[in-house]
Parts: C-alpha cells; structure tokens; sequence
C-alpha cells in the first residue's frame, strides 16, 4: 500500500518543526566550536587539562557539611545549570553521587574568571574550589574561591524538563539519558548493586568463580541458535556462547566442587521486551547437591540481592507486589497444566492421544504436530496456558525427559526429570536441574537430540565430544542452576523492558 504524505498538513508542520530543530541544534554546535575555539587561542584549552585533585563529592560535602563548614574544598563534575548575572549568581554541578550548588561572585573568584563562568554551556565539566556554606533557603552550597572549564560540551543536552522522548533515542544515546534522567541512573546503580550481592551471596557459601571461553568450536549447553565467527588461524568456525554449562560441569569433574560464571551470552534471535541478543547469564553448580539444593539456592540469593537494595524482599513490578520471602511455591508441570488447562496428564497415555489434545486445544507447535511427543505437547500446554498465572515467584518442576536431554531422570517416575524453571510475573528466571552424569546415558540423549535436528528443530543440543571425554572421567552427583540477570534487575527494578537495564542494548544501525 503506497501512502500520500505531501498533503498532510500536520505531516508537513512536524517536518518542519523538525528541521527548526536540527537547525537550531547545528547553530549551538556551531556556537560551542567557537566559544572552543576562542579559549584555545587564549591558551586556555579545556582539553589541556589531564587531571583534577578533587578533595570531595557533592554528597560527601551534604553529608559532612558541620565539619568542612570552615574547609576549602575542590569538586568536579558536569555544569548542569547556570543563574550567573551582574556580580554574583548561582549554577548547579553534578557528580556521581548527585548534585551540589555553587555560588560565584565577581570578587571572590576575580574579573577573569567571572568572565569566564558566563560563557560557560549547559553540559561543561567544570572545576570548583571554595568553602561549604548553607544559603538562605537552607541548600548546603559551595562558595566558588575559583571556577575554571576543564572540558567543553561540543554538543547541547536535551532540554531539562523533556530530556529525551524518543525511546529509541534513550537507548542508542544512553550517555546522555544517564546524564538527564535520575531515575536511569538509580537503575543501573541498583544493578551494580544486585549482581555486587549476587557474588557475594556466592562467596559466601564457598563457590569459586572462574572464566570459561566464549569462543567455542560447537554453541553447546543450551537450545538455542548461535552466532558464528570464523578463527583464520586455526581455519574453523567458532561460536559464541550460548550457555557456560558443559565447561563449568567439567570444572566439577575436575575437584572444584563448587563453582558459578557471570558474563555474557549470545543467541542469535528474536528480539522482545524480554529478549536481547546479547545478555548476562549466571551459571553455578555444585557436587553433592541436587535440584531441591537448588531451588533453596535461588530463593535465598534472590531474596538476600533484594533485601541488599531494597531493605525487604518486597517489590511492586508493574503495579503488582511480588513477594520473593522464601519458600516460593512449588508446583509439577503436570499439576500446572491440569490446573490451568484443564488437561490432566496423569490420564493421557500415548502420544496419538496427546496429539489429539493438541488438535482440540488448536496449539501451535515447532514441529509437525506428527512428529510431536506426548512430552512436546504438555510443554506446550503448560506455555500456552499456564505461563502467564504464574505471577508470584514459583518453581515449575518436574519436566519431561524428551526436553531436558542434561537432566537426571525423577526419582520414582522415569518419564520426567529433576528439573525446574522460576517464573516470576509469567516470566522464566531461572533453569536448573539435578546434573545427567551418567555418560552412556548422556549419549543416548545427544542422539535423539540430533533426530530432532533432522526433524527441524535447529535448536536442538549438538554432541560435545569434549565434555563427553570430561563425563567419562567421571562426575559425581550434581546440582546446577542458571539465572537470567537481566530478568532478575527487572523485576528488582520494575523495568518493563530488558533493555531498559541493559546499558547498551542491541540495536539496528541508523545507517
């Protein structure tokens, strides 16, 4: 369908408001170059300066003040607003730890420099050194002994009651939303906070972090499909990550009984609210431990980073209140789907009759509904239907064995096996099992995998010769448990998208 844009007026007027824009934009550039260019030729080059021996932050001055009240002190930080008329006047610097007040007076900082301080833009770094005092109305200020321009904002920054609207925009330039928004700037510090509490949660119990590659001849230890490179060394494809599993259960094998692995992972896929083709991933495992050690694991380190930044472990996301105190609730992907969907498994017994289940229920499935298991169809009821009611924090357990090829089967029921996600708000969190460490087994189930390749899954689990050298030597009985962190800050943030806690999220070129 083509689209007529030239006679719609209002079409017309915001073009136009745009251009007005840009010029009145490209006019400030042009005016910061020059004010940039006449400080260089009066040798006073902002970007000469290589150091500033600050003595204090703002906050440490607000906090301190009865004790510096008589102290010359030196801050820096970006001039984030100016009030400089006649002989004195006021401006705004903010540093990491937030905003101070700065008086300037003619004499007390002298002509030249006086002179200066005016021409300061909106966005420049300054250096002040005066002596703490209290205004009037009470704001714990700095009276400037000197003010001086140590870096030049070439470009303006939004305007300060607006900021950046466009939220495309915020993301591609988040230096400049961290500068204008307070609220981005305590998110991603109360994500510095939760992966700081996520380690030492860890450490204490005696895990060990370690590094494993993310290169990689094969993309194992996950469903999922990868990103390729190639190394011209070596003349091999290699993959990026997808999951740190297979070497960190190969650092069990090797006597570290208990360890974990916080980077990065890629997939190479869709891209969503939830989904960031680049994300942090925390694997840990430990020997002697099984997925009931782990479901323990995750509640508890869930609850200590929320208490860590919140002082509870209560928190509203998207206006619901989410209570993450241990015990969360337990529930059987059979009991889930018999409670939601009104399918009990227990009563359906061959795979023809799930498949009439999943033709009756209209469910969408990756393969030819033919081709699909009886264990195919309940994980598809259970997302289809049951997802979504799993609001507070709840351990889904129990899987079919056809979908977790790295999972010991269940005790007592050879069917499923001792393997559970977390769902928070309807949404996965976590991922853990009781550690498959029979190595004939493991086999097995590598090779069925590669006939659900052949069938079209293209995620499904390739064979890791390596790590089946590595379970050969042999592997005791294990726990494991990945975490999503990005999902983790966003429920710990109320951030609606992924991408609101990722500093620098993936995202399309403009040209």
């Amino acid at each position: 369908m083509t689209t007529e844009v030239k006679n719609d007026s209002s079409l017309e007027v915001s073009n136009e408001n745009l251009g007005t824009q840009e010029a009145e934009f490209n006019e400030q550039v042009m005016i910061r170059r020059q004010k940039l260019a006449d400080l260089q030729a009066a040798g006073k080059d902002p970007f000469d300066v290589y150091k500033v021996e600050r003595t204090h932050n703002a906050q440490e001055i607000k906090d301190n003040f009865e004790t510096l009240q008589e102290t010359e002190v030196t801050i820096a930080g970006r001039l984030m607003s100016k009030r400089i008329q006649g002989k004195a006047g006021f401006c705004d610097v903010h540093d990491r730890s937030g905003k101070i007040q700065v008086y300037v007076r003619l004499d007390q900082v002298g002509e030249e420099q006086f002179k200066d301080a005016k021409t300061f833009d909106i966005g420049d770094f300054v250096e002040v050194k005066g002596v703490p005092f209290v205004t009037k109305t009470g704001e714990t200020s700095v009276k400037a002994k000197s003010i001086n321009l140590i870096a030049k904002s070439l470009k303006p920054l939004p305007e300060k009651f607006h900021g950046l609207k466009n939220q495309d925009l915020k993301y591609r330039q988040r230096e400049v939303d961290l500068v204008m928004n307070k609220d981005v700037r305590d998110t991603f510090m109360k994500r510095i906070q939760i992966i700081k509490a996520v380690r030492e949660f860890l450490d204490n119990r005696g895990y060990l972090e370690v590094e494993t590659p993310i290169l990689s001849p094969i993309a194992g230890g996950a469903a999922a499909r990868p990103f390729m490179t190639h190394h011209n060394t070596l003349d091999i494809d290699m993959y990026l990550r997808i999951a740190t599993e297979l070497y960190l259960k190969r650092c069990i094998v090797g006597g570290f009984e208990k360890v974990y692995d916080m980077g990065k992972n890629f997939r190479n896929e869709g891209m969503s609210i939830r989904h960031n083709p680049e994300f942090t991933m925390i694997e840990l495992y430990e020997a002697y431990a099984d997925y009931n050690d782990m479901m323990e694991i995750m509640e508890q380190l869930v609850a200590y980073a929320c208490e860590k930044v919140h002082g509870t472990t209560k928190v509203v996301y998207q206006g619901t209140e989410i209570d993450f105190t241990p015990p969360w609730r337990r529930i059987t992907m059979v009991d889930a789907v018999k409670e939601y969907a009104g399918v009990d498994f227990n009563e359906v017994k061959t795979d023809e009759e799930a498949r009439a289940i999943a033709k009756e229920k209209h469910l969408e499935m990756v393969k030819e509904l033919k081709d699909c298991t009886k264990a195919d169809i309940l994980n598809a009821l259970f997302e289809e239907y049951g997802e979504e009611h799993l609001i507070q924090p709840t351990f889904l357990c129990d899987y079919p064995v056809e979908i977790s090829p790295l999972t010991k089967k269940k005790r007592g029921n050879a069917e499923f096996t001792e393997r559970f996600e977390g769902f928070v708000y309807g949404r996965e969190v976590c991922n853990a099992y009781s550690e498959l460490n029979d190595p004939i087994v493991q086999r097995e189930r590598f090779e069925q995998q590669a006939k659900e390749r052949e069938l079209g899954d293209d995620e499904a689990y390739l064979i890791d010769e390596e790590f089946m050298s590595a379970l050969e030597v042999g592997m005791p009985p294990t726990g494991g448990l990945g975490i999503g962190i990005d999902r983790m800050v966003m429920f710990l943030t109320d951030s609606t998208s992924i991408r609101d806690v990722i500093l620098f999220p993936t995202m399309k070129p403009l040209q």
